[in-house]
């Protein structure tokens, strides 16, 4: 009897096993989502930060461009300047982060 039980603890053991490869499997799985999350969100929080230090710069710049006769509206000005801190303004990817340079959908946008 003693080897039965022996084999049924060996089973029951390797059973065990696979489960916890398993287990290992999907949290690998979660620390690279989570990986590519934290280095997306790092991105986004380096070009917020760059953004709250040249928002006054590009305030100024915007008033330097455009003559007084050619005033354009706070909005545009809102979405130029989203726009210039990385983010699309078309209504393809709005809001998104533009990681590839400059999209042609918002630049015919903006040039309208």
């Amino acid at each position: 009897m003693e080897k039965k039980d022996i084999y049924a603890q060996a089973n029951e053991l390797e059973q065990h096993l696979g489960d916890i490869y398993k287990d290992i499997g999907e949290m690998k799985k979660k620390i690279v989502q989570l990986l590519e999350e934290n280095k997306r969100l790092s991105l986004e929080n380096q070009q917020l930060r760059s953004m709250l230090k040249t928002d006054q710069t590009d305030k100024d710049k915007i008033k330097e461009e455009n003559p007084p006769s050619l005033v354009i509206g706070e909005g545009y000005d809102n979405l130029a300047r989203l726009y210039y801190e990385g983010f699309h303004i078309c209504n393809v990817y709005y809001g998104h982060l533009r990681t590839e340079g400059d999209c042609l959908f918002c630049l015919s946008f903006l040039n309208k």
